[in-house]
């Protein structure tokens, strides 16, 4: 969400004359856009804003702002811990950065600004005919959040649930595919409740507006709130084939105990029993989820019970944190905390679980044929003849004299169930019009740990393909 929050502010602040620069050093104005999910990521914030305030010493003119998570948390508290900064915004602000800018430019002032709206600002864009550099991109659909899970800071700092137009978002994804994005990511805190509080259309009505937008390829949204994962939210996997076979569905624990300690208003019980219809309905959906380790009171017996869910539902992969205190989440209050050596401990016992599932799913995944959207260059880029053996699967690079041709050029693309495959382009391959955004059918033949490394299928096997299918 703050990925899409900082694009949406970079191109707003062209109206004031400002562009992106990849250099810190070269640039007149600064923005961080923060997060204040987990305590590690504040900490990195304001130690971030120390180096900065080393470049205001040395070029007082540097225009310095703070946004986001953090900046709604703190306000005004952020410039008595720093003096140098000029701006700071909080999430519902957004919309408002651009005049801010122009009134500090004009009046050398320092602004502070995180009043909350009931209402969502929208920042509305012309018709870009600018052509994008990647296939896929974010689209926030809704804002804020109504469940107060008791860990969570998300409401405090983004306010109550509040769901955008369809009308607005079908034309900002319509306007974004006419620049060559294929595929798009709904974002939500809760996308399973889309809608619902103003009474527009459910979020399965949505997906089903957005499939029919001509040029997009691929629909993926996060995250979903298993509590309300609806029966026709499901059946969209099945119905809609734009529709990725993905779903990333926080489960946080596997403990009654504990679920009813962080509010999450469902059972391990009722969490299972959606996982088995919705994997009945879509056989092959990829699943993801989010787990929090050491939460206070979380006992042995608990922490138990969450690794044996983990091997009942196997999981795709997952996102594991350490729980830490959130400044007005409940949880904060709570008795007997963990100390960090045993959350530590588990986290790696959880971590170590997860990697053999991802691997035994990955590994399924070798010699089968999959739809990759092509993303662009793979992180090794034209300097990656062999892929390691490892479990990893680190490449080994050529001679920085050689001279890659055709078949040194490795790609990346993820296929629908959200799994990054590395491949390269060969002469016998149907792959001349190789470009980001094309969706090309590829053979696995490795598995990795985190990620996957096949070959695009050659003409002769796309016509035995195209016969088996007649």
């Amino acid at each position: 969400m703050n990925v899409y929050d900082s694009e949406q502010i970079a191109r707003s602040l062209e109206s004031v004359g400002y562009r992106m620069t990849s250099s810190v050093k070269a640039a007149d104005m600064i923005l961080v856009n923060t997060c204040a999910i987990r305590e590690k990521a504040e900490q990195k914030v304001f130690s971030f804003l120390g180096r900065l305030g080393d470049m205001k010493k040395v070029r007082p003119e540097l225009i310095i702002a703070v946004g986001g998570c953090v900046a709604q948390q703190e306000g005004r508290k952020i410039l008595e811990r720093a003096p140098y900064i000029d701006l700071v915004f909080g999430t519902h602000a957004v919309s408002r950065v651009p005049e801010m800018i122009k009134r500090i430019e004009s009046e050398s002032c320092r602004i502070v600004d995180v009043e909350v709206s009931e209402i969502i600002s929208e920042i509305e864009f012309p018709a870009d005919d600018r052509k994008q550099e990647k296939s896929g991109t974010f689209v926030t659909i809704m804002q804020g959040c109504d469940n107060y899970c008791t860990y969570c800071v998300v409401p405090y700092v983004r306010g109550r649930e509040m769901s955008r137009n369809p009308e607005n978002i079908i034309r900002e994804i319509r306007n974004l595919v006419a620049t060559g994005v294929r595929e798009i990511t709904l974002l939500g805190q809760n996308v399973n409740s889309y809608g619902i509080k103003e009474e527009l259309c459910s979020f399965p009505e949505l997906l089903a507006q957005i499939a029919e937008i001509e040029g997009l390829l691929r629909i993926r949204f996060t995250t979903s709130h298993p509590k309300d994962l609806s029966e026709n939210l499901m059946l969209a996997f099945k119905n809609l084939d734009k529709l990725c076979r993905h779903i990333h569905l926080p489960v946080q624990s596997g403990s009654n105990r504990i679920l009813k300690k962080m509010n999450r208003k469902y059972t391990r019980e009722q969490y299972l029993e959606r996982i088995e219809k919705l994997r009945g309905i879509c056989p092959d959906i990829a699943m993801t989820s989010d787990m929090i380790v050491g939460f206070p009171g979380e006992t042995r017996a608990d922490f138990e019970e969450t690794l044996n869910l983990m091997k009942t539902v196997e999981y795709d992969g997952l996102f594991a944190f350490q729980y830490s205190d959130r400044p007005n989440a409940a949880a904060a209050r709570f008795p007997e905390k963990i100390s960090e050596k045993e959350k530590r401990e588990r986290l790696l016992e959880l971590l170590e679980l997860q990697e053999y599932f991802t691997l035994k799913k990955n590994k399924a995944m070798i010699g089968s044929v999959q739809e990759i959207l092509v993303d662009g260059m793979s992180k090794r880029g034209a300097g990656s003849r062999r892929q390691g053996t490892g479990s990893r699967g680190q490449g080994e690079s050529v001679n920085e004299n050689d001279v890659p041709n055709k078949n040194d050029v490795q790609w990346m693309g993820r296929t629908s169930g959200n799994k990054v495959v590395n491949f390269t382009q060969s002469d016998e391959c149907d792959t001349d019009t190789l470009f980001v955004g094309k969706v090309i059918p590829v053979r696995i033949e490795e598995a990795f740990s985190h990620s996957l490394r096949g070959k695009p299928l050659t003409i002769t096997e796309l016509s035995g393909l195209k016969g088996d299918k007649t």
